[in-house]
């Protein structure tokens, strides 16, 4: 996720949590004993602080949790170009969501006008690119026992978002806990071994992605994505006048 590293603290109170769930291992279902919980969520400034002088901050991350929060224009921008990550906070089965408020349920309600077909097929491949990178990068496999695992997960996110990019491109719908977990961990020890064994993998999907046909729109719908936004400023304007007069 873009968040720079100043932005990072140990713990973090942010106001007006409009949606938060688990995401990551846990949700995929690709978790192990001792892996980490990982919380994605998103949240609105009071209204009449985006008229000052500085723009307050879009976004946080706190550890023990690790939990990352995006201001809601923010993950709105991320969701419309595809990013994997902000998008599966909208698709989570139910009982993963630790925060659920109305004006988050009219989010999920409206997930699928941030689909656009070559939106998601570069992100999702993208990311699956950058991940066999960072297997390439390591060589034939003979290094630390740490490495090798780091090496594995990252073979497992490879396949994952290969198999629900393509999906969510083929079908429009997003299935975030995988099918056979025990599949894609043993994907990760072949290719911890020899990081090569990811390529054919990933050309299958360059290869289905091309070959289509896809579900999704040339372009996002950002109208109902524009006025689910103007429904936040204005709940956390009135809010914030309702307090001042009760003052």
């Amino acid at each position: 996720m873009p968040v720079s590293r100043n932005e990072r603290r140990p713990t973090v109170t942010v106001p007006n949590i409009l949606l938060s769930g688990v995401v990551g291992s846990t949700a995929y279902g690709l978790a192990r004993p001792g892996s980490d919980i990982d919380l994605l969520g998103l949240f609105a400034v009071p209204t009449d602080e985006l008229h000052g002088l500085r723009m307050p901050k879009e976004s946080h991350v706190s550890t023990a949790p690790d939990r990352t929060l995006h201001e809601a224009a923010k993950w709105c921008r991320l969701a419309l170009g595809g990013n994997p990550t902000a998008m599966e906070l909208v698709w989570l089965p139910d009982d993963l969501y630790e925060v659920r408020t109305p004006l988050g349920d009219e989010l999920i309600g409206i997930r699928t006008a941030f689909l656009s077909a070559k939106r998601v097929r570069d992100a999702y491949l993208g990311y699956a690119t950058q991940q066999f990178r960072r297997l390439e990068a390591r060589g034939d496999g003979s290094f630390s026992a740490d490495t090798r695992k780091r090496t594995a997960k990252h073979a497992r996110h490879l396949k994952r978002l290969c198999a629900q990019g393509l999906e969510l491109y083929t079908t429009g719908r997003l299935t975030i806990r995988v099918e056979d977990p025990e599949k894609y961990h043993a994907f990760g020890e072949r290719v911890a071994a020899d990081p090569s064994e990811a390529l054919p993998l990933l050309r299958h999907y360059e290869e289905a992605f091309g070959a289509g046909p896809t579900a999704l729109p040339d372009e996002p719908d950002e109208a109902p994505v524009e006025a689910w936004l103007r429904r936040v400023r204005e709940h956390f304007w009135a809010q914030t006048a309702s307090s001042a007069v009760g003052a």
